[in-house]
């Protein structure tokens, strides 16, 4: 009986996570694009009237940065994403979790109090640091579903070694982290869970990769410098906001979808807001495929190459972008259409609404970015490009100290 009610369970959690996992892309991702404006309409509104003393117009740091007790309220957090990752709990309802430990001796029997030793639990955890410290990993850091790692209060750098694999899990926050110069890891044994621990393979070195996963929310983390992406999003992963970040120094910033012959991502939806994507730039920021990506009041003050890229017809809708480009007169536009020729790019629904475009900076819409398809979205627009300086000037990781507003 004993046997048979584990076997139950184990089951019915298997096949629970499987359908927090397996998310469904949204039928019209333009209700989010919508809403997404109305927030940040209301933030900006309450600002106006004076309700929120120190608010930005930016309604995520509007939700919780306001608040002097932020340290005993920080699962809060967990209900001031906006966009596709919206709906990302993290460890939201599960124990506080403090790192006391740096190390990362044994990625398959690690230590209590370590990062790690979190990250691979079931239940849902908030982690948070003690002191502040820098984490080099020895090989990735591959999380379980139901976490947040929340890095205010301290100055925690995960630098030097792999980094962040968000594999095949759901509802993962990742919150005010240093990651830089991340490299590859792999060809060893690498524990994912208290049950099970495997073979990897070589990693890409990403900062932070996302594969197969769900319910995504990586905000106010400074991301530089790493081996491949900074951040990257393949293999059907869908439903993944990207906020608050300050990006500088790499090539492929962010790749958003695997091939052009991995049709699965066609269910991939993004929203990237009020990133700072800033020096030592040259590309990907994003380069997408097949899904719906929302890039909103993002500023755009240095690449090389190019801003936004794509291929296999991805949906781009930028709206309230500042966009400054280089001096180099042959890098000028922002847009790359790749992998096709124009007779089909043209028909690839790329929209620029409201973009401030700086320095000679140009966007090339195409197909329905020039017809009504949007008029929903844009009814409701982001806030003008000329306040994207203010909104993004908090960008990546804050300090945030005890009895003070963050």
């Amino acid at each position: 009986m004993t046997t048979s009610l584990s076997l139950f369970f184990f089951l019915f959690s298997l096949l629970t996570l499987t359908t927090l996992i397996s998310s469904s892309p949204l039928q019209d991702p333009e209700l989010v694009s919508q809403e997404v404006n109305r927030e940040i309409n209301a933030s900006m509104a309450r600002r106006n009237l004076g309700y929120l003393s120190c608010g930005t117009g930016n309604p995520i740091d509007d939700c919780w940065r306001c608040d002097p007790n932020w340290e005993n309220n920080r699962q809060r957090l967990a209900d001031c994403a906006i966009g596709f990752g919206k709906n990302a709990v993290g460890g939201r309802d599960g124990k506080i979790y403090v790192v006391t430990d740096s190390g990362d001796d044994d990625p398959v029997t690690p230590k209590p109090g370590t990062l790690r030793y979190a990250v691979i639990q079931d239940e849902p955890l908030w982690i948070i640091f003690a002191r502040d410290m820098v984490i080099k990993l020895k090989e990735e850091l591959i999380m379980n579903s139901f976490k947040t790692i929340d890095g205010r209060g301290a100055s925690v750098h995960i630098a030097g070694g792999p980094c962040i694999t968000i594999q095949y899990v759901t509802n993962v926050i990742v919150h005010g982290i240093n990651i830089h110069d991340c490299k590859q890891g792999g060809n060893a044994m690498v524990r994912d869970s208290p049950q099970h621990y495997g073979w990897r393979t070589i990693s890409d070195g990403d900062g932070v990769s996302i594969f197969g996963g769900s319910h995504i929310w990586v905000d106010h983390c400074s991301l530089s410098n790493c081996n491949d992406g900074l951040i990257d999003a393949i293999h059907g992963s869908t439903a993944i906001t990207i906020s608050n970040n300050y990006m500088t120094h790499h090539d492929k910033v962010m790749l958003l979808g695997h091939s052009d012959t991995y049709t699965q991502d066609k269910n991939m939806q993004v929203t990237i807001a009020f990133n700072h994507f800033g020096e030592g730039l040259v590309q990907r920021m994003p380069r997408c495929r097949h899904g719906y990506f929302h890039v909103v009041n993002n500023d755009y003050t240095h690449w090389e190459m190019y801003a936004i890229g794509g291929s296999a017809n991805p949906t781009i809708n930028s709206q309230g972008n500042r966009f400054v480009a280089p001096n180099d007169r042959f890098s000028k536009e922002v847009t790359k259409h790749e992998d096709a020729p124009e007779n089909e790019w043209k028909e690839w629904n790329w929209r620029s609404e409201g973009d401030l475009l700086v320095n000679g900076a140009f966007f090339t819409p195409s197909g329905a970015g020039a017809s009504s398809i949007y008029a929903r979205a844009s009814s409701l627009s982001a806030r003008p490009s000329s306040l994207v300086g203010s909104i993004t000037t908090a960008a990546g990781a804050l300090s945030c100290r005890k009895g003070s507003r963050c």
